[in-house]
């Protein structure tokens, strides 16, 4: 009976044994191998993993996929008014008031710094980034005026967090990596948010008020602009179409001097003629135009003489 209990006894041992020195690593998992408390070299993938047994290897799987997530700053209920305690996350800006915050730090194991992380131990680990957030947290803060704090703090802390954090915790070897830093809760103490409300809704009003005022000025700058466009493509006109008129006129008063020049040896008489069939046509063109001649009355002296002109209607 006693041979047979051993048997049995061994056997169980044996299994036992075996149990022990089988590992199976999950994917997104990183084994770290300690034999009698030295960490070996190799850090087994996923897949089955062999070993020593208990006692001789201890193993220790980390995910090093997974986010982790570690909250520090306001979490509970703030203290009464006679409290001569502030809770945690409650913390004072560089102009002495009091805001309550909360942030959240996400990281990650690094896959070739895993051993890091085994020995530190994952509580220790998170224990040191809360403090450095803790630290990081009452920095920013103590160097903003509140209404910096209210207006910009969600969105300056982020990246503010990730790189402070990762800085201060750098020297301890911890074996990870911060990812992403947020800010759910950036307020003021209960006793004084109706206050810090109505100051934030007039902010809100001025800048509406300053964006359309901003947009009224656009458009008159756009309209003012095309109006200037305007004069100036006429003034461009204006001044090419006095241009060209005063160059025919330079060309036709040198014909007609060439003209002069011609006839003043042979018959004054020729050169008259022609002056007077060039006005003539002139002024037939411009009837043709407009169908009508006027009489200039005022014009008729003592002698009787009438002098016609045919002007050029306004345009409408």
């Amino acid at each position: 009976m006693f041979r047979l209990l051993l048997k049995i006894g061994l056997v169980l041992l044996l299994i036992g044994t075996l149990a022990t020195s089988i590992t199976f690593v999950q994917p997104g998992e990183r084994a770290v191998v300690r034999r009698f408390g030295k960490v070996l070299a190799d850090k087994p993938g996923a897949g089955l993993n062999l070993s020593w047994p208990w006692g001789i290897d201890r193993i220790d799987r980390v995910k090093v996929s997974q986010v982790r997530t570690v909250i520090v700053g306001f979490v509970g209920k703030e203290t009464d008014d006679d409290s001569p305690s502030l809770p945690p996350g409650q913390l004072l800006t560089g102009d002495h008031n009091l805001v309550n915050v909360r942030a959240e730090i996400n990281y990650r194991v690094i896959e070739a710094e895993v051993e890091n992380f085994v020995l530190n131990g994952e509580r220790r680990t998170e224990a040191l980034i809360a403090r450095a957030t803790e630290s990081a947290l009452a920095e920013w803060l103590a160097g903003h005026r509140v209404d910096d704090v209210l207006l910009q703090g969600k969105t300056a802390l982020r990246e503010f967090l990730v790189e402070r954090v990762q800085e201060w915790i750098k020297d301890y070897q911890l074996g990870i990596q911060i990812e992403q830093a947020s800010v759910p809760m950036l307020n003021p103490p209960r006793q004084v948010s109706k206050d810090f409300d109505a100051v934030a809704e007039e902010h809100t009003h001025i800048q509406t008020r300053k964006y359309e005022a901003e947009q009224r000025a656009d458009a008159r700058k756009r309209t003012t602009e095309a109006e200037v466009f305007q004069i100036e493509r006429r003034t461009s006109s204006y001044v090419l179409e006095q241009q060209l008129s005063a160059q025919a006129e330079a060309a036709n008063f040198r014909k007609r001097f060439e003209q002069y020049q011609t006839l003043k040896g042979k018959d004054p008489d020729d050169y008259l003629r022609v002056l007077w069939q060039e006005e003539i046509t002139r002024l037939y063109a411009q009837m043709r135009q407009t169908g009508r001649l006027d009489l200039l009355d005022h014009h008729i002296g003592a002698d009787g003489l009438n002098i016609m002109q045919f002007p050029l209607p306004k345009k409408k």
